[in-house]
């Protein structure tokens, strides 16, 4: 098209409005438009549309932040920490922490296995008494002689199935430890484990369990006869004086106690989840707990030794109630079934405080193992690798 061709018809004029569509006059002042294209107030088509209203400029809100970011250091602390303990060298807060979380985030295979155990073990000596009728109370003072016979029988009776009872429960919270190591190792990496299976994970393992604790009492049982024999030979063949013996037997004592702590910390401690955490038999894991103990006496018997106080003490605080309420029966000649209550009692303390204790005890053991490991042969990158963080 040539400049001096006028443009067709209706070029740069706005369409007329279609028929009975409604048109709106432009406002007061105002001129025509300054363009060809639609402006605020001016659709296409020519047809206008009335001004918006307008607000007074005000100080503009931000839009609400999102959470920031997680930091590096933070997502690789949560990568080294997928259970219950952080996967690298463990302090003392560490293994106490992790100890206290395994049971409460697993109580069925912990908890709920230690008073199984300990109920059914303890029922043995009630039911002894009551099946033999040795229920009455102890009068003393009614008898200047002493126990009459039936007394006597029903005591032997009642300490015997008692005695019983406890071996049963020591078996069984043997068996229960066992299956904490398992649980421990799961829970290292995030996974839970129920009673069932952390009992199936011990399979193949249980009579070895059993027959490597009755070997280490068989070495505490000599070596306590050991130290007995030595103090009767230099009395009786000897003839040696009061001082001497009292001073020999001061001397044996402290090395019988020495060597049972050298035992206790570089053997007997992480025996147990030695051998359930590795394929290896008795001799096998106690040779394997010589050498992951090795040069970390010190600090693992300040460890055992402040979790030994803490059991113990806790264990007294538990027990004492129903000790003290089962002796006022047993004495009391007017209750006929003063024997039966204070072994109800009695036993009832002895299963709420193995309930509690020996998880704590059986975990930090456990959690022991697992650092020691950790700190002599990178275990920590397997566990990783099973927690699915690092390839394995």
């Amino acid at each position: 098209m040539s400049d001096d061709q006028p443009p067709p018809p209706g070029w740069g004029q706005p369409a007329p409005p279609p028929p009975g569509a409604q048109t709106w006059p432009p406002p007061p002042g105002a001129g025509p438009p300054s363009s060809q294209q639609p402006g605020p107030t001016q659709g296409w088509g020519g047809q206008a549309y009335p001004p918006g209203p307008t607000y007074p400029p005000g100080p503009t809100a931000p839009y609400p932040a999102g959470p920031p970011a997680p930091h590096p250091a933070q997502r690789l602390l949560a990568a080294h920490k997928p259970g219950a303990i952080p996967l690298r060298p463990l302090v003392l807060g560490d293994i106490f922490d992790g100890a206290f979380r395994i049971i409460r985030y697993n109580t069925g295979a912990t908890v709920g296995a230690a008073v199984l155990v300990s109920a059914v073990a303890m029922i043995i000596p009630v039911v002894t008494g009551l099946v033999t009728g040795s229920t009455g109370g102890l009068d003393l003072g009614a008898n200047a002689e002493g126990l009459t016979h039936d007394q006597v029988a029903g005591l032997v009776t009642t300490l015997g199935s008692f005695l019983i009872g406890t071996q049963l429960q020591s078996i069984g919270l043997l068996f229960v430890s066992g299956m904490i190591a398992h649980v421990t190792s799961a829970a290292a990496v995030g996974r839970k484990l129920t009673m069932a299976e952390a009992w199936a994970a011990t399979h193949g393992k249980r009579w070895r369990l059993f027959g490597m604790s009755v070997l280490l009492g068989l070495v505490i049982v000599a070596a306590t006869v050991l130290v007995a024999a030595i103090l009767l030979v230099g009395i009786l063949a000897f003839d040696a004086p009061l001082g001497d013996t009292v001073l020999v037997g001061v001397v044996l004592g402290l090395v019988f106690v020495v060597g049972y702590a050298w035992f206790w910390v570089r053997v007997r401690a992480l025996a147990v989840p030695t051998l359930m955490l590795e394929p290896v038999g008795v001799f096998g894991a106690l040779r394997r707990a010589v050498r992951l103990t090795q040069q970390q006496f010190w600090r693992l018997f300040g460890i055992l030794l402040l979790m030994a106080l803490v059991v113990g003490f806790a264990g007294n605080i538990l027990q004492a109630p129903f000790t003290i309420i089962g002796n006022l029966f047993l004495v009391d000649s007017t209750n006929s079934y003063g024997l039966t209550l204070y072994l109800l009692l009695t036993a009832v303390g002895v299963v709420l405080s193995s309930a509690v204790l020996q998880p704590f005890q059986a975990a930090v053991n456990a959690l022991l193992y697992v650092d020691q490991r950790i700190r002599k042969e990178a275990y920590d990158v397997e566990l990783l690798g099973r927690a699915g963080i690092l390839p394995g």
